[in-house]
């Protein structure tokens, strides 16, 4: 039984989602929850060696979406189930709805395959928040170009972007209960208020129910 909160980031590379993960595991903190800070692809010893394949190694499609999952399954049961049932919270960089945003947005997939997938490896497993954080593709391109080498995603040309960001905001119309769209766009102190606002509320909704 899941007796923790499983919230995710997501967003487009530069969107500047990475920025805010120290800063929202030290608010967790302060409001009094116990947080495991993990990414995806990653998190696990086997995980961290898929997530260098995925991202420097050209495979195919399909190859590629299984790996993402194969990673995401080890990362279930060796980090994030065991850390949700002892009533930890978790704070993930991406989750399944990068799946859906990439491979099946980006790389044209589609929706279909990345769902059997899903249903799979975690039919009962979603979180209760993500934080999506939105600006215009221009700028995240601007900002992740003058930060560092890309990887074989970033490295990607912009249509490849506006498919990803446009099933990224599918996902969040279709979900908003679950869904929080951040505009990135905006100063850091300006999102951060945004972010403690809606994690109060998580919290105060989290003390009910324990």
């Amino acid at each position: 039984m899941q007796k923790g909160l499983f919230l995710t980031v997501e967003g487009v590379d530069g969107a500047g989602k990475s920025s805010h993960i120290e800063w929202l595991q030290d608010a967790v903190e302060q409001l009094g929850h116990e947080v495991v800070v993990t990414r995806e692809p990653g998190g696990t010893v086997l995980g961290e060696r898929l997530r260098e394949l995925l991202l420097h190694e050209p495979m195919h499609l399909k190859t590629e979406a299984l790996l993402m999952f194969a990673a995401r399954n080890e990362h279930l049961e060796q980090v994030i189930l065991p850390a949700l049932s002892a009533g930890k919270w978790v704070l993930c960089d991406r989750f399944s709805d990068a799946s859906y945003a990439y491979q099946g947005g980006g790389r044209q997939l589609g929706g279909a395959a990345i769902e059997q997938l899903e249903s799979w490896v975690h039919p009962n497993v979603q979180p209760t928040r993500t934080w999506l954080f939105d600006l215009p593709l221009e700028v995240a391109r601007e900002r992740l170009e003058r930060t560092r080498d890309l990887d074989r995603f970033e490295q990607e040309q912009g249509d490849f972007f506006e498919r990803t960001r446009a099933a990224y905001l599918h996902r969040a119309k279709a979900d908003p209960q679950r869904f929080c769209v951040i505009d990135s766009s905006q100063t850091i102190a300006e999102i951060r208020l945004e972010l403690e606002a809606d994690l109060l509320q998580l919290h105060h909704a989290f003390r009910e129910t324990v």
